[in-house]
């Protein structure tokens, strides 16, 4: 298909898929070429990405830009020179920011710095060590136990040293200067749903964003690596966020077929929290709702203490909930058309929802003549009731207080169903939106 956005929303979950399988291969990590390779090839999709190099050293409140990591090669070789573990057929058998190794070492010197899973012997770990200098390998427990006593080429091509930490943005310019931020890592190596599902969905939904005819919100878009790179964003534009931001939202594990989920904000109850669960609520009934006690990803950075941001995590299976997660069985196989294109018209519902929200007020004392201004139907069947039901729910309770989310909730409505209703009463001067 090629990088093109699928031109029907049919072709849109290949599309996205498409997309996250020319992504698998590349090593990525907090820095390195693997984080600039993914940015190049997503600039090549959105062509106003912005791409950014921080110096390692950089403050970022309270931590640092760490020294850059690239690896080229590594592998442990037995006495007859075969590759027992080979970083050229997984890049999660190396531990990630593992120091260069050129060593050899007796099989009990080697069992110190191997990783493996023991209740899950046919799986690959993924394990990092980003801020402790060291280094290991990962490997399935049923191939660890096929190692034998002796000794072991051991090597790890790479470098840790002084280089830069690589994000990139994108700003789409709306009638408001208020914000809706959209936020995404690509920090993990050959992971699907934990790491590529979400770059994938929020590119597909910029694409969508950048065609969307005056657009109300001006849009924030963050494509880094989780934790510092969330934290060193922070550290650049706090200010604007806090006093621009509408909502947030944070991409992440949208690729999977088999639930949805929302972690809320810390203290909840914004916008974006509202918006998710009603969205959810309509979209994906048996929805998960988990609390923030149960947070994971950048959502800690971005309504932590001090920062306090309406942002939540719309996801399918949440993160360290899914058994394949950080294992080698988080590949293409969990990921699915199907379940980006979830993930994908779950997020566009809230975005769309944001878009439109505003507070309403009837322009009439008591009820207003429908039948005068076309509004009421000639003939009364169980559709038309219940349309005129939803009418006169939507006027009774605009009195300015509420907005349509809120107002949806009170009606038990979808705001998809409230939406066109209202379109008609404004066009009619029925209501009067602020």
């Amino acid at each position: 298909m090629g990088k093109q956005l699928a031109a029907s929303e049919d072709g849109l979950g290949d599309q996205m898929y498409s997309w996250a399988s020319d992504l698998f291969p590349i090593c990525r990590s907090l820095t390195g070429e693997g984080n600039r390779k993914t940015l190049a090839y997503l600039k090549d999709l959105l062509p106003d990405l912005v791409i950014h190099e921080v110096p390692s050293g950089t403050r970022a409140f309270d931590w640092t830009v760490p020294d850059e990591w690239n690896i080229r090669d590594a592998f442990v070789a037995d006495d007859s020179g075969t590759r027992v573990i080979d970083f050229r057929k997984s890049n999660l058998h190396v531990v990630g920011y593992s120091v260069p190794v050129d060593t050899t070492l007796s099989f009990d010197q080697l069992q110190e710095h191997l990783h493996s899973l023991p209740d899950r012997p046919e799986v690959i770990p993924y394990v990092t060590s980003y801020y402790h200098r060291q280094w290991g390998f990962c490997l399935t427990d049923s191939d660890r136990k096929k190692l034998r006593p002796g000794n072991y080429r051991v090597v790890i091509d790479s470098s840790l040293s002084p280089g830069s930490l690589t994000y990139a943005e994108l700003l789409l310019p709306g009638r408001e200067e208020k914000e809706i931020f959209l936020s995404t890592y690509i920090c993990h190596p050959s992971l699907a749903n934990n790491e590529l599902s979400g770059p994938v969905v929020t590119t597909a939904l910029a694409r969508w964003l950048m065609d969307l005819p005056n657009r109300r919100y001006t849009y924030r878009i963050f494509f880094g690596p989780e934790t510092i790179g969330s934290i060193l964003y922070l550290s650049r534009n706090l200010d604007i966020l806090q006093r621009n931001l509408v909502a947030g939202f944070v991409v992440t594990c949208v690729g999977d077929d088999r639930a949805f989920s929302l972690m809320p904000s810390r203290l909840g109850g914004t916008l974006a929290d509202r918006v998710a669960s009603h969205v959810l609520k309509h979209y994906a009934p048996d929805f998960v709702k988990y609390s923030f006690l149960d947070r994971g990803s950048d959502e800690r950075q971005y309504c932590s203490p001090g920062v306090d941001l309406p942002v939540v995590s719309v996801m399918r299976t949440k993160y360290a909930v899914y058994p394949e997660y950080h294992t080698s069985e988080d590949d293409l196989e969990l990921i699915s058309p199907a379940g980006l294109r979830g993930g994908f018209g779950a997020l566009q519902k809230c975005l769309h929802a944001v878009e439109h929200n505003h507070f309403y007020k009837s322009t009439c004392k008591g009820e207003p003549q429908l039948g005068k201004r076309g509004l009421y139907p000639t003939l009364s069947t169980h559709a038309t009731r219940n349309h005129v039901r939803t009418m006169m729910n939507i006027l009774a309770y605009a009195d300015g207080k509420h907005d349509l989310i809120e107002l949806a909730e009170i009606i038990g409505e979808s705001f998809e169903n409230c939406l066109p209703i209202v379109s008609a009463l404004l066009k009619q001067e029925v209501l009067e939106a602020s």
